[in-house]
Parts: structure tokens; C-alpha cells; sequence
């Protein structure tokens, strides 16, 4: 989540699909990604900008999740074989 393309990919998502999105607080994090000092975790990114493409749960059971535009997105972004079978 510290890539720039990263962030502006999920505050698009989030202000496309979330009425209660705060695009002031995404611009934060817009201005400082892609900088070296910038981390956030997915946790902060819900809690900041009332996430609802993301969840977070912690414990035994816990992980992250990502609505599937999101989970796809990424998985292409990671494996190009991956998004040619996706789309056949």
C-alpha cells in the first residue's frame, strides 16, 4: 500500500462505490505516497478514509480482504498470466 498507483487505484474505488468515503483525508495520503518515508497499514487506511473495499481483522481468523474488483486488480498487477486466464 505504499505505491502511489496503489493508493489512487483504491481512493478511486472508494468514491465510486463508498457515499461515506472522505476524499480530504485520502488526499493525505495521495500527496505523501510513493515517498520512501510513507507507510500505511490497511488498517489506518479504513479507519482514515472509512474504507469499505478493504477489511482487516486481527486474531486466529483474521487477515486483510479485498472486494474483488479490488483482489483482481491487484492480482493482475502481480501476475499478468494471472489476469490473460482471468479474462477468458
Amino acid at each position: 500500500m505504499r505505491n502511489r498507483d496503489t493508493v489512487e487505484f483504491l481512493g478511486l474505488w472508494e468514491s465510486f462505490h463508498n457515499p461515506d468515503f472522505k476524499p480530504l483525508e485520502f488526499e493525505g495520503f495521495r500527496r505523501q505516497a510513493g515517498l520512501n518515508a510513507f507507510t500505511i497499514s490497511p488498517k489506518k487506511w479504513i479507519e482514515s478514509v472509512n474504507a469499505i473495499g478493504i477489511t482487516s481483522k486481527s486474531g486466529r481468523y483474521g487477515g486483510t480482504y479485498a472486494h474483488s474488483d479490488i483482489a483482481f486488480e491487484f492480482a493482475s498487477w502481480i501476475s499478468p498470466e494471472f489476469y490473460y486466464t482471468s479474462i477468458i
